[in-house]
């Protein structure tokens, strides 16, 4: 048994109040972390607010943890007591399923989400099961490396699986904890990476994160401009845009891909894609391997998100950084 202490929410929207509860005994391919640094990301708010009507009460969130090995079970492989790992929204899978044997095991169709029926990172300690205990580099800072095992990961997935190459000229949508990720990734990928924002005061800003053009998204005639030209599109933003419009800028055969969670649905008319071959898909983070080769990218070219640190008792203040869009771009809770 391990006593945690963590901070809970006690219905939907509330204020995140101490809150302790017991693990019973670790099972043998489980690991218990105890956390360093949590990261908040825009999810565990929609969770807080229930906005995707699964969260259950009282709720710890937190799913981009960074911290150290306490305890492991006796069939755990490849991870000790001391290692530093990280945990994001993923705790286990079934590891028998086609999903998994293939190596998706994040399209296990029992995956078991870190602060879906159970509690969080914003706590002392964690649990999950081993393999999605990712083994954090040495040299790879703790402090920022939390938000690539969420956010980091999500925009990371859909470049390895569509194949995007350096020669292709690739949009993201929206500027903010994932699309500044986005950027970054694309950049030393080697694409021309046009940003779209509707902030041009940050246009100098988006541009150091990597951005070759920023096109405001609020200008038509911009959005004009480069119709045709681009052969790949990143959609980071959970709000109802013009799909259209963006289609539009599509080269052919282009894909529009989307990991921002709208809860609207999609407008695509039909004729947008069969003109051109155009494709449009959408794609949940990635597996713990492809996790692991995202952090070895990281590594080698110095690949961070920008943010802003709190400690983990001014939890509801850093909540709330976030919710009123002041968070430049990420925030990590330091216990």
């Amino acid at each position: 048994m391990r006593t945690v202490n963590a901070y809970a929410a006690n219905e939907p929207g509330g204020k995140l109040v101490p809150f302790s509860y017991e693990l019973p005994d670790i099972g043998s391919d489980q690991v218990d972390i105890k956390v360093h640094y949590c990261g908040i990301c825009h999810s565990d708010l929609s969770m807080l607010n229930n906005e995707w009507g699964m969260t259950q009460y009282p709720f710890v969130p937190g799913h981009e943890v960074i911290g150290e090995v306490v305890s492991v079970g006796l069939e755990v492989k490849n991870i000790k007591e001391g290692d530093r790992v990280g945990l994001g929204w993923n705790s286990g899978s079934c590891m028998h399923c086609d999903q998994c044997m293939s190596g998706s095991h994040n399209l296990c169709y029992t995956v078991e989400g870190t602060i879906v029926g159970r509690h969080g990172g914003f706590a002392d300690y964690v649990r999950c099961h081993w393999s999605w205990a990712i083994a954090i580099p040495d040299g790879v800072d703790s402090q920022k490396a939390g938000p690539l095992l969420c956010g980091g990961i999500t925009v990371f997935n859909p470049i390895v699986h569509w194949g995007i190459k350096p020669t292709d000229k690739v949009g993201v949508i929206g500027i903010g904890g994932l699309g500044h990720m986005a950027l970054k990734f694309l950049n030393k990928w080697g694409c021309e990476v046009v940003a779209f924002s509707s902030s041009p005061d940050k246009e100098e800003q988006i541009k150091a994160m990597g951005a070759t053009k920023v096109i405001n998204s609020r200008d038509p005639k911009q959005l004009e401009s480069i119709a045709g030209t681009l052969d790949f599109i990143l959609n980071t933003t959970n709000v109802t845009l013009d799909w259209n419009a963006y289609l539009s800028t599509l080269a052919p055969k282009g894909k529009f891909h989307t990991v921002g969670a709208v809860l609207e649905p999609m407008a695509i008319p039909a004729f947008s894609l069969i003109i051109g071959e155009k494709s449009v898909g959408g794609s949940p983070l990635g597996s713990p391997a492809l996790t692991r080769t995202m952090l070895d990218f990281c590594k080698r070219h110095a690949i961070y998100p920008m943010v802003e640190e709190f400690p983990m008792e001014q939890v509801n203040e850093a909540l709330e950084h976030l919710e009123k869009g002041k968070a430049r771009y990420r925030i990590v809770l330091k216990r």
